[in-house]
């Protein structure tokens, strides 16, 4: 890597660490428990110990920074780093700039199971249930993508890619009929759910998400190299020893505790894995050693910035999450487009 190259992955990474601690700072003040930066430095510092900086004035200012807005901020970074980091894994083990985590099964078949869940009643039972059924549904569908797009031995990127196209459709039609059978309550929460959002964010949720995000970035980044050996072509990676089959199943895995485990708590969330590697691609070049930990860092400030605008944009109005990633995401993603055709002259 060159100095310049160097110096440019160290100012990226710095602009986005810098980026994300603001965000989440200015983020815990947004509420109507009103808070400054300096107390939301303070009570964090008190916390671990350290008797420096104010702590909040406000009679519920602590309680409403450690039960309300610092788990919400937790959550908003580890899904977004799992979000963008299993962007950056597919479209880098698939080599297609379209690919993201939605195609291989795991939102749809999310929303799939916690649609079944709202119809059939166990909500009643709370968040968990609604969540472990987003979750086991997220796995079940991306196993049924890839057994069905299987074939001889080996699993073709366009067969996969159609196949999921097919699955989710499928899923689309199931979680249909689940909104047409629903009870009004029941329709309302299904398509609450599938709008997205970080409302629900406590802790535990927390402490399960983070652990499986930190295993999947992990394994991502240890992929790196042959993701790199394999953007040479199929036939030059198998004869640099690289498992193409082995890579891509160990990568679909990885997607689906991605995925499965942030959507699960959050509901659906678009285009943070579609467009996030692609920023970071424009800035970092195609090396999956700094493009998979920046995309999943970028992640992370994305949706923080989503998040606070989710809360602020209107007073007193927490809109959805998933409404503001895609009508952010949707015009940046044409701009990209138009900006690799002009320069490249497009990606096919």
């Amino acid at each position: 890597m060159s100095i310049d190259r160097r110096s440019r992955t160290v100012s990226v990474f710095a602009a986005l660490l810098v980026l994300g601690l603001g965000l989440a700072v200015f983020s815990a003040c947004v509420g109507q428990v009103p808070t400054t930066p300096w107390e939301v430095v303070g009570s964090v510092l008190h916390r671990i110990g350290l008797d420096i900086g104010p702590i909040p004035a406000h009679p519920s200012g602590e309680v409403t920074l450690w039960q309300v807005r610092f788990p919400r901020i937790a959550l908003g970074a580890v899904v977004g780093a799992g979000l963008g980091c299993a962007g950056a894994l597919l479209q880098g083990v698939f080599a297609n700039p379209l690919a993201e985590p939605g195609i291989i099964g795991v939102s749809s078949g999310a929303a799939v199971g916690a649609s079944s869940v709202f119809v059939l009643g166990g909500a009643f039972a709370g968040v968990w249930s609604v969540a472990t059924a987003a979750f086991v549904g997220g796995l079940i569908t991306t196993i049924a993508v890839y057994a069905l797009a299987r074939g001889g031995g080996r699993t073709e990127v366009v067969t996969l890619i159609l196949t999921g196209v097919a699955i989710n459709a499928f899923a689309g039609g199931l979680i249909a009929l689940f909104t047409f059978i629903a009870s009004p309550a029941a329709r309302d929460q299904i398509v609450f759910w599938q709008l997205g959002s970080l409302a629900g964010a406590t802790w535990q949720a927390v402490s399960v998400v983070a652990p499986l995000a930190a295993v999947g970035i992990g394994a991502s980044v240890a992929l790196s190299r042959r993701l790199d050996l394999l953007a040479l072509g199929e036939n030059v990676a198998r004869h640099l020893g690289v498992n193409v089959e082995g890579l891509r199943q160990i990568a679909i895995v990885v997607v689906a505790i991605l995925v499965a485990s942030s959507v699960a708590f959050t509901g659906i969330i678009l285009f943070v894995g579609l467009v996030v590697p692609h920023l970071m691609r424009m800035l970092l070049g195609p090396a999956h050693r700094t493009l998979v930990p920046a995309s999943a860092l970028c992640g992370a400030v994305v949706l923080l910035a989503s998040d606070l605008l989710a809360r602020s944009l209107v007073d007193n109005v927490d809109m959805p999450l998933g409404m503001i990633t895609s009508l952010l995401g949707a015009p940046f993603f044409f701009w990209m487009l138009r900006r690799t055709r002009a320069k490249q002259g497009g990606w096919a």
